[in-house]
């Protein structure tokens, strides 16, 4: 009877861990290039008075690849990156990949984030444009031209995000793995004048949401239940001596 318990209660762990998830995917749901996080559980077995029992991980985290919607916005400085690539930037934490192309340009010349970060090039170098000449303009494989001339390029990068990657400022990652850059642009590229949303869709989340919840809820009902059988059954057998 103490493995249903268990049971029950690495369940609760599972759900509570995916509430918060679904919760911080909808705060996130109008960050700019923001990609929902998932969690995928896996049975643990285990042998319990002689019998195979099944307890619920913790789960483990990955990042969703699906493409969020591209907004235009017409900013010279707004970039959208196609395909399943990433922006570089160099953050406090280290750098890190990012989908989130709202950039500026410093009176040093220095392109950046909205948070001041540099964006960093193909050879993880900081990218720095003339700040006197303008807004630069974007050939589709991410090169900057100012005066008609190429000035620079965007690095675009690939990365296996699964497990263990850490999140830095609004919806950029670091992964535990190196990212990597894209050598064969085919199918990937960079379009002027977008940003993308984020991937959230808040209907499903808000569906996922009740369901867990209302899942929470049932298997505290079983936990009081079990826990009401187990204390009535110790008062059976003790009356009985």
């Amino acid at each position: 009877m103490q493995s249903g318990l268990y049971v029950a209660l690495s369940s609760q762990i599972s759900l509570e861990r995916r509430m918060t998830t679904i919760a911080d995917n909808l705060a996130n749901m109008n960050t700019v290039g923001f990609r929902a996080t998932q969690l995928k559980f896996d049975d643990v077995m285990t042998k319990a008075d002689g019998a195979s029992v099944a307890y619920v991980s913790e789960g483990a985290e990955y990042v969703s690849t699906r493409n969020g919607g591209l907004t235009q916005t017409k900013n010279p400085l707004d970039f959208a990156t196609k395909g399943d690539t990433w922006f570089s930037i160099e953050t406090p934490k280290g750098p890190a990949i990012t989908r989130d192309g709202r950039f500026s340009i410093l009176d040093t010349g220095a392109l950046v984030t909205l948070e001041g970060y540099p964006v960093l090039d193909a050879g993880g170098g900081p990218i720095n444009l003339d700040p006197n000449a303008g807004p630069p303009n974007l050939s589709q494989d991410g090169t900057l031209y100012q005066n008609e001339r190429p000035v620079a390029a965007l690095g675009l990068f690939e990365a296996e995000i699964g497990a263990n990657f850490t999140r830095a400022g609004n919806s950029a990652i670091i992964p535990a793995q190196e990212p990597q850059p894209v050598v064969d642009r085919a199918g990937a590229g960079v379009v002027q004048g977008f940003v993308e949303q984020a991937n959230v869709n808040p209907i499903e989340q808000m569906t996922q949401l009740i369901t867990v919840s209302r899942a929470f809820e049932n298997v505290t009902q079983l936990m009081r239940d079990s826990e009401t059988s187990l204390t009535d059954a110790i008062k059976t057998l003790g009356g009985a001596n």
